[in-house]
């Protein structure tokens, strides 16, 4: 039988070594595996590092311990050996995921249970030539999952009930808020809900209401403050006298009018060349590993405040 308390990474990217980071803080053996040697010889150097932030932040204790979980494995035979849960983090098509998800099936336990982190593909187009299908589900993650702890759960057609269940089960155990979806949909809902932001956004900019700096600020200073720790619903419910049914009867027909005037289009590429431009002005390209740390640890920041106040997991 799969051992619950063993877990295998396939694909150590900056996701699957979050992963990583996940399962074995929370007491799991990790063993992780990427067919890219240099990928693989990153990893525990990347995990040191970003375990000492996890400490010093207080949001976790006994690092060595946590470090002597992982173990890297030059193949996915090693990898999966006995593992009762598999984290798939390879990269993001449907033919490189059929591939990693029929090489897993062929090495796998039956009773193991293999999560994708896809973002946006649904398990069920590159699950089904799988002959423990029913084993694949979606977990996806946000980047960096180490520090940003919501999963979105999304069985395929064929993925049994004790798998989400167990899944969901799992994810509590480690720390994460496991979300779930009870069918498929392309972006799930954390992709939907930001690629609705998204689009208005580019609209405004490419439409020359606000300047990026602006409209990232409204969502950095203004939205997001609310959103790190309240969703829309609650958030428009404690925003009317009455509550949410108020806030509908209020405002639903100014938020109907503005989504009327909005037909969807491909985001312009004029438009796109001119953020990129005016953002490179901002951040110069040699300047973003710097400022992805720089949000690491804000987030870090965040996460230990959030736990400090009974906001957080």
């Amino acid at each position: 039988m799969a051992d619950k308390s063993v877990v295998a990474i396939v694909g150590a990217g900056l996701v699957g070594s979050g992963w990583a980071l996940v399962f074995a803080r929370a007491g799991h053996d990790v063993r992780i595996f990427d067919p890219d040697a240099t990928v693989r010889d990153r990893v525990l150097p990347w995990a040191a590092a970003s375990v000492e932030e996890l400490v010093q932040a207080g949001l976790v204790s006994g690092g060595e311990e946590v470090l002597q979980r992982l173990s890297v494995c030059e193949t996915l035979e090693d990898a999966l050996d006995g593992a009762g849960y598999i984290q798939e983090s390879v990269f993001e098509t449907v033919k490189v995921k059929s591939e990693a998800c029929r090489a897993i099936d062929a090495v796998m336990r039956s009773d193991a249970i293999v999560g994708s982190s896809s973002s946006g593909i649904p398990a069920s187009r590159f699950t089904e030539d799988c002959r423990n299908r029913n084993r694949f589900l979606i977990a996806h993650p946000v980047n960096p999952p180490h520090l940003v702890p919501v999963v979105e759960l999304v069985p395929a057609p064929w993925t049994d009930d004790e798998a989400m269940t167990e899944t969901r089960r799992i994810m509590t155990e480690v720390g994460q808020v496991p979300v779930t979806l009870t069918r498929e949909i392309d972006g799930f809902i954390l992709n939907r809900l930001q690629g609705a932001l998204l689009n208005e956004a580019w609209a405004l900019y490419d439409e020359g209401y606000a300047s990026l700096e602006d409209i990232d600020a409204t969502v950095a200073h203004g939205l997001g403050l609310r959103w790190s720790f309240m969703g829309p619903f609650e958030t428009i419910d404690l925003n009317a006298p009455g509550g949410i049914t108020d806030y509908a009867a209020r405002l639903g027909g100014m938020y109907h009018d503005m989504a009327a005037k909005r037909v969807a289009r491909p985001w312009p590429e004029e438009t796109i060349r001119k953020a990129g431009e005016e953002r490179r002005q901002t951040l110069p390209e040699g300047d973003l590993a710097d400022r992805r740390a720089w949000r690491d640890a804000a987030l870090t920041r965040l996460a230990a405040f959030k736990k400090s106040q009974g906001l957080g997991p």
